[in-house]
């Protein structure tokens, strides 16, 4: 059985007895530790501290929002984890808090945490993952390992919400390819948009034959042939409430009737639901039931916008070009263009930006850089638009409400730069020096900067 990695972290006065002692339990439990000296590791992490301070923050804050690391913060005592140090640690980025037994159980109990970690880690960096839903950026990372957690270790429900083009089906799709349950059934897909309200009860329950004008012959519903697989019911958001109330039975009981039958059937499923609709609003405007709403949403799943994952542009692109690539070089994008995909807008997210690529490469000629002259006229910025694309109504909003709410311009700017600084760190992989480059500042400006940060972060929590 393969060893499982684990970098270790003792805060602050630890006797270096009871530091070994806690090593070798570890060790004996079959991890491979290694202590901690400031390095970013893609492994998970354990943090043993006996007291809180902004350095103990800090670690944290570099290691999960940089590396993506999972940490554990493990308290010798317990007396010292009140609720506020519990909700702290947690928000500064560890995955749980706990308090120190010296016993085989509790680091049998650590073991198998980190072993689920390392299986969903290596799905996510799967093919099956990888050549379907890309992206390299934290956030999106974070949800892939949600995603394929639910996934992979239960049948539970599950409601996809997010912006038209953000990849519901895709994520869908992984949900049923990853679903352990033996003897698999299909995935059926059933487009809420397209039901016809006189047809619904054919297209769900199925019918028999005769049943009503038309019904030459005996029909299986979705119910029907999802049975022991899974039933993805796309834009979930359009089904009218009596059809919500309709379905809420075979959901709960996973007992149905064909239309024109008397003869109870049983089916069993697991459900996915998408929808771009905000769900919560419709439930309040009384368009969505409460009662099928709790019945879909066993795990909620919402998908950003492009907007929000600005750091995966590029690699979407890259991935876009490869496919329709028939040549073996890849294509390269001049950094003019570069910019141009970075900075627009897409309203239509992946699809808008798929489609986009895809207008550039009918322009393209021979194996050269892509440049900003194959962008359609249509597409191509004004002048004054692309001087200030990157400050746009979005930036002077944001400006606009900090001065309402009487945050002056000295600290609006502090403000600014931190997240300048924190969004290079990631793009940089924590690369100091690649961070001062591009940020145009010295290595020790942005050390500074860092620690001033992490300082504010602790006082305020």
């Amino acid at each position: 059985m393969p060893v499982q990695k684990v970098w270790i972290y003792f805060h602050r006065n630890f006797d270096p007895l009871y530091q070994n002692r806690i090593l070798n339990r570890f060790e004996n439990a079959g991890l491979e530790t290694i202590l901690y000296k400031g390095e970013l590791h893609s492994f998970p992490g354990i943090i043993m501290f006996d007291s809180i301070d902004p350095i103990l923050n800090g670690i944290l804050l570099h290691n999960t929002e940089v590396s993506m690391g999972r940490i554990l913060a493990i308290a010798i005592d317990k007396s010292m984890l009140t609720n506020n140090i519990s909700w702290q640690l947690l928000n500064a980025g560890a995955s749980d808090v706990l308090t120190w037994q010296d016993s085989d159980d509790f680091v049998q109990n650590i073991l198998k945490r980190i072993k689920r970690w390392e299986t969903i880690d290596g799905i996510v960096q799967s093919p099956l993952v990888q050549n379907n839903l890309i992206g390299e950026s934290v956030k999106w990372k974070c949800l892939l390992q949600q995603i394929v957690e639910i996934a992979y270790y239960t049948d539970a429900s599950v409601l996809i919400t997010g912006e038209t083009g953000t990849g519901k089906e895709l994520v869908a799709r992984l949900i049923h390819s990853l679903d352990q349950r033996e003897k698999k059934g299909d995935l059926v897909i059933v487009d809420c948009t397209t039901i016809v309200p006189e047809l619904s009860g054919s297209e769900f329950f199925g019918h028999e034959r005769g049943a009503y004008t038309g019904a030459i012959q005996s029909r299986d519903g979705a119910f029907a042939l999802a049975n022991n697989g899974t039933l993805f019911l796309d834009e979930v958001g359009e089904l009218p409430l009596h059809l919500q109330a309709e379905l809420m039975r075979v959901i709960q009981e996973g007992t149905y009737k064909r239309v024109g039958s008397n003869v109870w059937q049983n089916t069993k499923f697991r459900l996915i639901c998408a929808t771009n609709k905000n769900l919560t609003r419709e439930l309040k405007d009384g368009h969505f039931r409460h009662d099928f709403y709790y019945r879909i949403a066993g795990y909620n799943c919402n998908l950003l916008p492009l907007r929000e994952r600005t750091e995966d542009i590029l690699s979407l692109v890259k991935f876009f070009l490869n496919q329709q690539n028939n040549n073996s070089e890849p294509f390269e994008v001049d950094e003019c263009l570069r910019a141009y995909l970075i900075m627009r807008d897409y309203p239509g997210n992946i699809r808008d930006l798929k489609q986009l690529v895809s207008r550039i490469m009918y322009r393209h000629v021979g194996k050269g850089p892509i440049t900003i002259g194959d962008i359609p006229e249509d597409e191509r910025p004004h002048f004054e638009e692309k001087r200030s694309q990157w400050c746009d109504q979005t930036f002077e909003s944001c400006i606009r409400k900090a001065l309402l709410c009487g945050v002056k311009l000295k600290e609006i700017g502090k403000i600014a730069e931190n997240i300048a600084i924190g969004i290079t760190e990631k793009e940089t992989n924590g690369n100091l020096r690649h961070a001062a480059e591009k940020l145009g500042v010295t290595n020790r400006t942005l050390q500074l900067r860092r620690a001033n940060s992490k300082e504010n972060h602790f006082h305020k929590n």
